[in-house]
């Protein structure tokens, strides 16, 4: 076998693994959060859709939009500049302070309560909006008593250096107005 086919099978085995990666981090983390979690919530409550109002629709469905463009941006940054996933069992290898990185440090919890404040919105669920918040909460725990030691952890003072200048969940003004001068 040559060099070049070796490199080659090396280089597909690897696109091939981070696929299934990604695959795996999608399927288990925002499927589960965004799909299989709300249709059993809906389930359980015997859910039978009404209309909302025209202008909650229109609200939904920008939110969608832009939540899903979100979460796309981010899994997208976390490949190309992270060389890694958001899955725990595949974390990225390097820090990303990337694209909405930048405002905030958490833009794919961004990105998924977006989509669930889209999906309560939609279907006009109070029940939906219940778990959005449920879903918030765990996070507002979750991030700061686990995740972000972790983070610490494995990028040291680089991290801690993010953490200072960055919010975790909303962007500070200055931040944004820098942006568009």
């Amino acid at each position: 076998m040559s060099e070049n086919s070796a490199a080659n099978n090396a280089i597909t085995k690897i696109f091939r693994n981070s696929k299934m990666e990604w695959l795996k981090a999608i399927i288990i983390l925002p499927f589960n959060v965004l799909v299989i979690i709300p249709a059993f919530i809906l389930y359980l409550c015997k859910y039978k859709y009404t209309f909302n109002s025209f202008a909650a629709v229109i609200i939904g469905i920008l939110l969608l939009i832009c939540g899903i463009s979100l979460a796309v941006w981010t899994m997208v940054l976390f490949n190309n500049i992270g060389k890694g996933t958001a899955a725990p069992w595949a974390p990225p290898k390097h820090l990303v302070i990337a694209g909405p990185y930048k405002y905030i440090r958490n833009p794919m919890i961004t990105a998924v309560l977006t989509i669930l404040a889209a999906e309560g919105l939609l279907l006009n669920s109070l029940e939906i909006f219940c778990w959005f918040l449920v879903f918030l909460v765990i996070n507002m725990i979750y991030f700061p008593l686990s995740e972000e030691k972790q983070l610490v952890k494995r990028f040291g003072q680089e991290y801690l250096n993010y953490m200072e200048k960055v919010p975790r969940w909303l962007p500070r003004i200055n931040l944004i107005k820098k942006y568009f001068k």
